[in-house]
């Protein structure tokens, strides 16, 4: 491994979730593939305690079941979340409700558990096709799996179910990179031509620059630079380093990659895509090496 991603290991494994000193380190939520544990944020409001408290009240009520699945992720305690919404499922009449899939899928997706995610995200959008959240989520699943042809397929029907231009802007922005990680030029193009600059955007407004970005109508540093929150990094950083990645410029992207990862928002799709990348970069050997190999197994037949 070089010497700068295990540099980058060392700073993530001690900035994300700290023990207190002489006690025993709690059990992360979330180990990454560079190595870093993640932990829970502290439940300030006591979200998961009230959840709870209501739940007991009537335990086999769904809504509350869900309830408390959401407090749960609010505080980022992702593998109680999963049982959660595996009890919803369970509790689920005629086993029919696709939103439960979606939930658990999603949290799947925040605990790297790809393939568990793409399971429950392709179960729900069997339940229910017609659905933007589940062919957006399934999406990411399998653009996180690098299968770039499988997630371009599910993002173009997650733009097709949209219903507002939030929905539009948010599936064509990974629409658009699936396209690009495919080397299909023409067709991330077409996806851009339905970007408008006079769009009503109310949530997606990061996803929104990076395709104006894309069109050529925002410059780099208008949308990435020092003044974003760890958030807005993530998020804005992924499509400015893959957007490096596809150009070529390798360097580039790896540098904004390590500036994403070294955040705290881990449960973001920005920081998860591009801790992705830099996994998969250090499992492929260096394109040298990868020659010289295979000279010597060609000089060996």
């Amino acid at each position: 491994m070089p010497s700068a991603a295990c540099a980058l290991l060392v700073i993530l494994v001690s900035t994300q979730g700290p023990a207190a000193e002489g006690a025993p380190e709690p059990e992360p939520e979330v180990v990454s593939p560079l190595g870093a544990r993640f932990y829970p944020r502290p439940d300030e409001k006591n979200a998961v305690a009230e959840a709870e408290k209501k739940l007991a009240a009537d335990p086999n009520n769904v809504e509350l079941v869900v309830a408390l699945g959401r407090a749960q992720v609010s505080v980022r305690r992702l593998r109680e979340a999963i049982a959660t919404f595996t009890r919803a499922i369970a509790l689920a009449p005629d086993d029919a409700d696709a939103r439960l899939y979606r939930l658990r899928g999603h949290r799947y997706i925040s605990s790297r558990q790809f393939d568990r995610a793409v399971a429950d995200l392709e179960r729900a959008s069997r339940l229910s096709d017609k659905e933007f959240d589940i062919w957006y989520h399934l999406g990411l699943a399998h653009y996180l799996q690098r299968d770039f042809a499988k997630a371009a397929a599910a993002y173009a029907k997650a733009r097709d179910c949209g219903t507002k231009d939030d929905n539009v802007i948010a599936a064509s922005n990974w629409l658009y990179a699936s396209y690009r990680r495919q080397k299909k030029t023409a067709e991330a193009a077409r996806v851009l031509e339905r970007i408008r600059p006079d769009m009503n955007v109310q949530e997606d407004k990061m996803y929104f620059a990076l395709l104006l970005f894309y069109k050529g109508l925002k410059k780099e540093a208008e949308i990435f630079h020092g003044q974003l929150n760890d958030l807005e990094t993530a998020t804005i950083g992924y499509g400015v380093g893959n957007w490096h990645l596809y150009g070529g410029r390798a360097a580039q992207a790896k540098e904004v990659f390590q500036k994403i990862v070294a955040g705290k928002e881990w449960s973001a799709f920005g920081f998860i895509s591009a801790e992705a990348e830099l996994a998969a970069a250090l499992a492929s050997p260096p394109r040298r090496a990868r020659a010289r190999s295979g000279e010597r197994t060609n000089a060996s037949q």
